[in-house]
Order: C-alpha cells, then sequence, then structure tokens
C-alpha cells in the first residue's frame, strides 16, 4: 500500500546541555525500513544530523530527538525551532529516560497560544494506519508510568511530538540491541509508522 509519500530525508537533532543526543543510532534506519516496507514510502536511508543552527535544518520535514539527560537551547536556538515548526517543520522528541525535567520546561513555553498538551487516544496519530485505541504504546519500564504522547498543535496540525514513559526509539532499534520481543518491537514500528504517515499526509 502507497501512501504518496515520495523520497525525503530525515534528520536527527543534536543539541547541547550534555544529553546523549546520539542514543539509539539504529532507530531511525530501522524506522526507515519498516516504512518503505510497510506504508509503500520510499524515505532515504541515510540520515541527516542537524542542529538548530544547521542550514540544512529547514530541508528535513522530520527530525527526531533522543537521550537521557540536560538539554539546553539558546534563545536563538528557540526562535529557529519555532520559525521551523510555523514552517510545517516536525519534531518527534522520545523521552529515553531522564530527558523529561529538561525539555518539558522548554516545550511549555515555546508557543503561548499553542501549549504543549496531553493527545487524547483519539487523535489521528493513533488512529488513521496502524490502529492503538489505548493510545501510545509501553516499550520500556522506565518508571512504570503509562506512557503519555504529548503535542504542540499550530493551525490544527500537531507539529510537535513528545513522547513520555514509553521509549518507542529503542523500540525502533535493531532488535540484537535490546532483545525486546518481537510483539513489542512491532508496536513501536508501527506507532513510528503512524507518526511519518501522519506527518506527510497533514
Amino acid at each position: 500500500m502507497s501512501t504518496g509519500i515520495q523520497s525525503q530525508t530525515l534528520g536527527v537533532l543534536k543539541y547541547s546541555g550534555g544529553g546523549d543526543w546520539y542514543s539509539n543510532p539504529t532507530a531511525l534506519p530501522q524506522l526507515i525500513e519498516f516504512c518503505n516496507e510497510h506504508l509503500g514510502t520510499t524515505l532515504e536511508s541515510q540520515i541527516k544530523t542537524v542542529s538548530l543552527s544547521s542550514d540544512e535544518l529547514f530541508d528535513l520535514p522530520w527530525i527526531h530527538m533522543t537521550g537521557h539527560g540536560n538539554v539546553f537551547f539558546s534563545e536563538s536556538e528557540i526562535e529557529t525551532l519555532k520559525e521551523y515548526l510555523l514552517g510545517g517543520g516536525f519534531l518527534h522528541i522520545d523521552d529515553n529516560y531522564g530527558m523529561d525535567s529538561y525539555i518539558r520546561p522548554i516545550l511549555s513555553g515555546l508557543f503561548s497560544e499553542a501549549p504543549l498538551i496531553e493527545l487524547p487516544t483519539t487523535h489521528p496519530i493513533f488512529t488513521e494506519f496502524y490502529k492503538f485505541p489505548e493510545g501510545l504504546p509501553k516499550i520500556h519500564a522506565h518508571d512504570n508510568k503509562p506512557p503519555q504522547a504529548f503535542g504542540i498543535i499550530l493551525e490544527g496540525r500537531l507539529a510537535l511530538l513528545y513522547t513520555y514513559e514509553s521509549d518507542l526509539s529503542d523500540g525502533w532499534e535493531d532488535p540484537r540491541v535490546h532483545n525486546d520481543p518481537e510483539s513489542v518491537r512491532q508496536n513501536a514500528l508501527q506507532m513510528g509508522a503512524n507518526m511519518i504517515h501522519y506527518v506527510f499526509s497533514h
């Protein structure tokens, strides 16, 4: 089944603060392979690493960010991120465990007119391709809290998705990395595919 998504390059966000932005190096390649096989996409296998000061940032429609620790954005980087999102870009932030206390205050103050909100299970990102009637799947235990998906919606479009207590990108990685049960890994990949489908369809 083809979604009509043409050849595109996805990005990984490199950020300051000491957090390991380079975590899960096999995650996006594995997700791209899954989407190209099951969604009929033709996403490029090569991943671009960009920062919020990179010239290539605005060439990438979909950027992924993860890590375990501190995140720091300068004022100019925050303004660039806002411009990127308002211009149609999409940022997925996946708390790899330990990022939440740093990233959530940044996201909560990003747009005064568009607060960070928890997405309902009826949001199209959970329903438009693979069905997740209970919302975001749980991939790794972390603090054994329920997984939550938060978003920033700009002009009716989900422009930023923050996944917490799920660890989706661990589930995307090569199966030899975490040895997750195949059913858990499939849940992670299918949720990721829903994200790709949503972004390129809206």
